[in-house]
């Protein structure tokens, strides 16, 4: 999963990136320039621990979260005249939005519209210019009236995530990458006194009316939190009233977000968590592991997680009518534990 941070200068951007990835990039750094900052980190997950465990595997893979911190949007540096940053934003899987409310003369609410627009206007190009050449092909009437659906709504300052498209018009735009139709998080940096503190009702009112989710953190004080030993960090997080820390709750919002499960592969080489929308059916969960699984696809030899932890192990699963035999169609579910056979 690839997510991209952007945000206004001042935003509290790069702070957030640090806390995410626990990395040390320079809060401010960017100088107008066009480099963007990168991290990786793996989603924490418990039940990859208690299969590791059990199998004892001489590897063990989690999932990974990559992100982009992008440079700062305002002004003379918006996204609709910055052609290179754009073309590697739309690049990511979503995006998240951060709005800073920090400072006294903070206005989220409008730094929200801002960022927005900026998006929509950046879209807005990318259609202009495909239509122009348009004009000169021919044949192409379905594409020229989705793009043309498409700049009605932009201009009239709609991202195109609110549109819904058939099986044909999604194939059609899933080359443009257009930033307002990616799912997008909301990150509402707020001051030190307010860490742990949920969204207000205002900033919920907002994102409810145009449809999008949000999540509230303290930068600031949690990348500082991030930072101590895992006991001190526990005993401050609870201090402060902070149930949870704000890399585990952005984590958990990104995969709702995005609509996103884990399945997984266990043995003695390797125990692994695999990444995938809700709602994936074997064959192309398989395809998540190789192109070839997913070409020869036979079956997929499936246990539920809760049922091994039960069971303790496969053999005993088997015994007890646990492992099932599923076929291509099957729709693997959350903690499925996976093998497939297949024949190339």
């Amino acid at each position: 999963m690839k997510i991209g941070l952007i945000g206004h200068r001042g935003a509290g951007k790069t702070t957030i990136f640090n806390m995410l990835t626990g990395l040390r990039a320079q809060v401010g750094g960017f100088g107008g320039k066009e480099e963007v900052h990168l991290g990786v980190i793996k989603v924490p997950d418990a039940r990859i621990g208690k299969l590791s465990q059990i199998y004892k595997p001489k590897k063990t893979t989690y999932a990974e979260i990559r992100f982009t911190d992008f440079p700062p949007t305002q002004g003379e540096d918006n996204l609709k005249s910055n052609n290179t940053v754009v073309s590697q934003m739309r690049e990511v899987d979503a995006i998240a939005l951060v709005i800073g409310d920090f400072e006294a003369d903070a206005k989220p609410l409008k730094d929200l519209n801002d960022l927005l627009t900026e998006m929509i206007l950046a879209d807005l190009t990318v259609v202009e210019n495909r239509r122009s050449r348009l004009k000169k092909e021919k044949a192409r009437p379905l594409e020229e009236n989705l793009l043309e659906r498409c700049s009605i709504a932009l201009e009239n300052e709609e991202s195109l995530r609110n549109l819904a498209f058939n099986p044909d018009e999604e194939g059609l735009l899933a080359g443009f990458g257009f930033l307002s139709r990616k799912p997008l998080l909301v990150l509402l940096n707020q001051p030190e006194g307010k860490a742990g503190q949920a969204l207000d009702a205002a900033y919920l009112k907002e994102l409810k009316r145009r449809g999008l989710d949000g999540l509230a953190l303290a930068a600031k004080a949690e990348t500082e939190i991030a930072q101590l030993d895992e006991a001190d960090r526990a005993t401050f997080l609870k201090e402060i009233g902070i149930d949870e820390p704000a890399r585990d709750r952005f984590i958990r919002a990104s995969y709702s977000l995005l609509d996103l499960i884990s399945f997984f592969t266990a043995g003695d080489d390797e125990v692994r968590a695999w990444t995938i929308t809700q709602g994936t059916v074997a064959r192309k969960a398989a395809g998540k592991i190789h192109s070839d699984i997913e070409r020869g696809f036979i079956r997929a030899e499936v246990i539920a997680y809760e049922d091994f932890i039960v069971l303790g192990s496969e053999a005993k699963c088997k015994e007890a009518g646990k492992l099932r035999l599923e076929g291509k169609d099957y729709v693997v579910k959350d903690a499925d534990i996976a093998h497939f056979r297949f024949a190339v």
